[in-house]
């Protein structure tokens, strides 16, 4: 990346290039600033394990040049490990115990760097993952030339991309109305986060999840036992548990304490979720595949 107008942002990840290049694909970009944001075991058909993904991460770290900036999340033990591999580049830590971090709400913080407030972000997004999304962002904007305080203002005009707690629809009832949200998590963590963001901002409303196991991992059973965890926010879950599923999605659901239940079909999955939907409810549907249409279907179920 070079000065603030021949800037290009890139998303990236360790998945791996083409069927010829196992390579991770994020080894080719080589930039001069990069986001270092979380580090988990995933890509199960691809990684064997963490450390295999540590590596990879680690090949990234070699090709970012000694003027560049790793931009690193300070609360992954993970990244702190990829780092003490080798880092030859600045380094900018973000979260607790980093350079950059954030005081207050999720919606409406201040921005501290080295303890000195910098700036204030005030913008629609809730969670905390989206705090410490911002707040990397900033320490990315100061390296090509943005003061923070301008990168935090702008961010009251950020709009989140689609499928990231994306409102679909409501359906009112005579005693309130009930809310659907379409969202592409799809490993535990995300799973996590993203309900945790919805119920402090809910407050004691319900929250009900409808879960497609899509991803390589997913299905091949490799977050089974982080699930039901994950869904600690969710006051019911309904698992779809298609018959080509390698594993038994009642392992997730059977430790929810009553709260969880399995659909072998879309369809089914849609009216256990309409059975229980009642005012002031909010729906989330979580895949990080199409789900055959089923926010849109759920909210045409509800009218109907």
């Amino acid at each position: 990346m070079g000065s603030v107008g021949a800037t290009f942002v890139i998303e990236a990840d360790e998945y791996d290039t083409a069927f010829f290049d196992k390579r991770s694909k994020f080894v080719h970009y080589r930039p001069r600033t990069a986001i270092l944001n979380n580090l988990e075991f995933d890509h199960a058909d691809i990684f064997d394990d963490l450390a295999a993904i540590e590596r990879q991460f680690h090949h990234l770290v070699r090709t970012v040049p000694g003027q560049g900036r790793l931009v690193v999340n300070a609360t992954e033990d993970s990244l702190q490990r990829v780092l003490a591999q080798g880092c030859w580049s600045e380094l900018a830590r973000f979260g607790a115990g980093g350079e950059w971090q954030a005081a207050g709400p999720h919606d409406a913080f201040e921005v501290l760097r080295g303890g000195a407030r910098v700036g204030r972000v005030e913008w629609a997004l809730s969670g905390l993952h989206n705090q410490m999304n911002g707040l990397a962002a900033i320490a990315a904007a100061q390296h090509v030339g943005v003061a923070p305080a301008e990168a935090a203002a702008a961010l009251a005009s950020f709009r989140n991309v689609r499928r990231r707690m994306e409102l679909r629809g409501s359906v009112e009832r005579a005693m309130g109305t009930i809310t659907v949200y379409d969202d592409f998590a799809h490993h535990p963590t995300a799973i996590a986060t993203t309900l945790a963001g919805l119920r402090a901002k809910v407050g004691a409303a319900r929250i009900l999840v409808g879960m497609e196991p899509r991803s390589n991992s997913m299905r091949a059973g490799a977050h089974a036992d982080e699930l039901a965890p994950s869904f600690g926010d969710a006051d019911a879950v309904v698992f779809l548990q298609r018959p080509e599923l390698a594993w038994d999605a009642q392992r997730v659901t059977a430790t929810l304490g009553g709260r969880g239940r399995t659909a072998a079909t879309v369809t089914e999955l849609i009216a256990l979720l309409r059975d229980q939907a009642r005012a002031g409810d909010r729906v989330v549907f979580m895949s990080n595949g199409g789900f055959e249409n089923a926010p849109r279907r759920f909210l045409a179920a509800l009218k109907a």
